[in-house]
């Protein structure tokens, strides 16, 4: 069992620009709509791409930051189950970190969004008993896998490189002390490169 991390960033590091909206969850990545030049990879190039993308849905748990899952802020005063409708790609148990408690939220084809109000450690700690002996993927944002990295608890790093700069933004390894990565594996493609970190002691 591994704890993983995939994240696409840009050439100087950013997952996400400025000015984040329900419309716009990437912020000011240059495109028009649902992260378009960031994430344009995986949408439109999707055959090119197929083995990352295969190798990104094996995980058996799934950790993503409150951000990542959705806009809302502070209370949940909205409903709100996330950005991917009814039946979300991920069809395993998903730890959301946040500061606000709420009840699991069950969705179609077998994913359910459990919401951790205890830290990074305990959703980690949870992800571990759902997965048995699987993988768990830290999938974002940057500002929760940085965390996971500061700790010392991710095992694997995959980053997928976009071939343009942002320049400002929520940016990979800010706070991160320096770290000791073994390159295990790179592939390019048309519009992104594939790089995959093993995370040394």
């Amino acid at each position: 069992m591994k704890v993983t991390c995939d994240l696409t960033i840009t050439l100087d590091g950013y997952s996400a620009g400025h000015n984040q909206t329900e419309q716009r969850p990437f912020g000011d990545d240059g495109g028009d709509g649902w992260g378009d030049r960031l994430h344009a990879w995986y949408a439109e190039a999707a055959e090119e791409n197929r083995a990352e993308i295969d190798r990104m849905t094996t995980a058996r748990a799934y950790i993503l930051g409150r951000n990542m899952f959705g806009p809302v802020r502070g209370e949940w005063d909205r409903e709100w189950n996330g950005w991917w409708g009814d039946n979300p790609p991920y069809h395993v148990p998903v730890f959301v970190l946040t500061h606000y408690p709420r009840d699991p939220q069950p969705m179609d084809g077998g994913t359910t969004f459990h919401f951790v109000t205890d830290g990074i450690e305990s959703a980690l700690r949870r992800a571990r008993e759902a997965a048995g002996d699987g993988d768990i993927s830290v999938v974002g944002g940057a500002t929760t896998v940085n965390q996971y990295l500061a700790a010392g608890l991710i095992d694997e790093l995959r980053v997928h490189i976009v071939p343009f700069t942002l320049g400002a933004g929520t940016r990979l390894f800010d706070g991160v002390p320096p770290l000791n990565l073994e390159q295990i594996e790179s592939r390019a493609t048309t519009s992104v490169t594939h790089l995959t970190y093993r995370v040394l002691p």
